[in-house]
């Protein structure tokens, strides 16, 4: 295809490219219609970012690349990570990267042809389906980018089923910074604002909250296990709260937490937003999947797309996308979200790491993130200066730890002797706990003992 193309100029243009099989005669042919001289014409490439010139990098054999490239990788630094804050790591079984590698489920894209589809359709199925169970819900969605967009898309939601005029959404002051920014992104081109209600020891101060809702408030959101770890046990009165100022609650939480908390539809949720590859996808600083879930009310004003069960002209039980409402597919004016994802691959992870661990093994791990943390705060509220946690509440995963002296400076040691935490203030640094760094807490105790002394 590189010989199709004739040299006009410029290296790109010899070489052409692989994905586009445009003759010689195609590529002037739409440059004369258009009347620009050569491809390059189009693109405007500062000077001070273009490069002219060769990288100099000499050929090598693959053996010696991949010799050198692992020399390079050799040279990072192996830190146990204690961080969380979003961010969770649970062990993934081997069977999730096993099926979830199969040809059939990395080549496919969006299922929109069921006739091919009908395997990777139920898997989605299968997966709102846990969302339900586990959220007490009735309308799960399947493909959302994650846990920050999942917020942004509740709050537009919330904003189309709301009968009055509001427009001011409500959050926690614990709301983490990136979601937030997300959040406000959002909301800024639709005449919305954000504001945010105060907490005490870690979990909604009610009082605060009944005096910062008003009826311009649209919707209210709550997490739980908060973004430093606290558990909260009077969400039915933030629901309360919401619904008498006809506003939505929007409950913030994981698959794992969800697993031994009360269901969020059980103390008034009304959508339920969070991380849903916190199982079957490691941490990737980046990659996500949002959990999205609603009442059956709201089922025309979900974002994005939903898989359906139905049955095909023999009566077979039969699965197809039923309802898409990005603006992709239907009127732009009728669309609820420009939302074009699709993580079906990560849903489809998330819904084998549930069915391998089954309801008891689900329940496990959520014990686990409550022993775990209470575990090694007690041993770290045994360091001489040190208070673990904060807050005295239960925790899941990760909680706050008060230290003495400056906490950036703590945390910099820790990272000296291998462990990486956040601080998250003059003080206080963030710890969180799994079941993949548990067999570290010994020596991580030791370490933040050594560093304090």
């Amino acid at each position: 295809m590189s010989q199709q193309i004739q040299n006009t100029g410029s290296e790109r243009q010899s070489r052409g490219s692989p994905y586009a099989p445009h003759t010689a005669a195609d590529v002037n042919a739409m440059l004369d219609a258009i009347g620009a001289e050569s491809v390059d014409d189009l693109f405007d490439v500062p000077s001070s970012v273009r490069f002219d010139g060769s990288f100099g990098i000499e050929a090598s054999s693959e053996q010696a690349v991949v010799r050198d490239v692992s020399d390079t990788l050799a040279q990072n630094e192996q830190l146990t990570e204690f961080l969380g804050r979003g961010r969770y790591n649970h062990y993934v079984p081997s069977v999730v990267d096993d099926l979830s590698s199969r040809s059939e489920f990395l080549t496919s894209y969006t299922q929109y042809q069921p006739e091919v589809a009908q395997g990777f359709l139920q898997a989605l199925f299968e997966y709102q389906s846990m969302l339900v169970e586990l959220t007490g819900l009735e309308v799960a969605n399947c493909s959302m980018y994650d846990a920050a967009t999942a917020l942004g898309e509740a709050a537009l939601l919330a904003d189309r089923v709301r009968e009055t005029s509001g427009s001011e959404v409500l959050v926690s002051d614990l709301v983490r910074e990136e979601r937030l920014s997300v959040l406000e992104n959002y909301l800024t081109g639709n005449d919305m604002t954000v504001a945010t209600y105060p907490t005490e020891d870690g979990v909604t101060d009610q009082d605060a909250l009944a005096d910062h809702v008003t009826e311009e408030t649209v919707m209210v959101y709550a997490e739980n296990p908060t973004a430093v770890g606290t558990i909260q046990d009077d969400l039915a009165a933030v629901g309360d709260v919401a619904d008498e100022h006809d506003a939505l609650f929007c409950l913030g939480s994981d698959p794992v937490a969800l697993a031994m908390l009360k269901e969020p539809a059980a103390v008034g949720a009304d959508v339920v937003v969070g991380d849903a590859s916190v199982l079957g996808l490691s941490p990737a600083y980046g990659l996500g999947l949002g959990l999205f879930a609603t009442r059956e009310d709201y089922l025309r004003q979900v974002p994005g797309r939903l898989v359906g069960a139905s049955e095909d002209a023999d009566d077979r039980r039969a699965y197809t996308l039923t309802l898409q409402t990005r603006e992709q597919h239907i009127r732009k004016e009728r669309a609820t979200s420009n939302i074009c994802t699709n993580q079906a691959w990560v849903a489809l992870r998330t819904a084998i790491h549930v069915a391998w661990l089954g309801t008891t093994g689900l329940v496990d791990l959520a014990e686990e993130c409550v022993g775990l943390p209470r575990e090694l705060a007690a041993d770290l509220d045994g360091i001489e200066g040190v208070t673990a946690p904060v807050h005295d509440r239960h925790h899941f995963r990760e909680f706050l730890v008060e230290v003495p002296g400056d906490a950036e400076q703590v945390a910099a040691d820790l990272e000296a002797d291998g462990f990486a935490v956040h601080a998250v203030d003059q003080h206080r640094i963030q710890v969180c706990v799994t079941d993949t760094n548990r067999s570290e807490c010994r020596e991580f105790v030791d370490a933040v003992e050594g560093v304090i002394a």
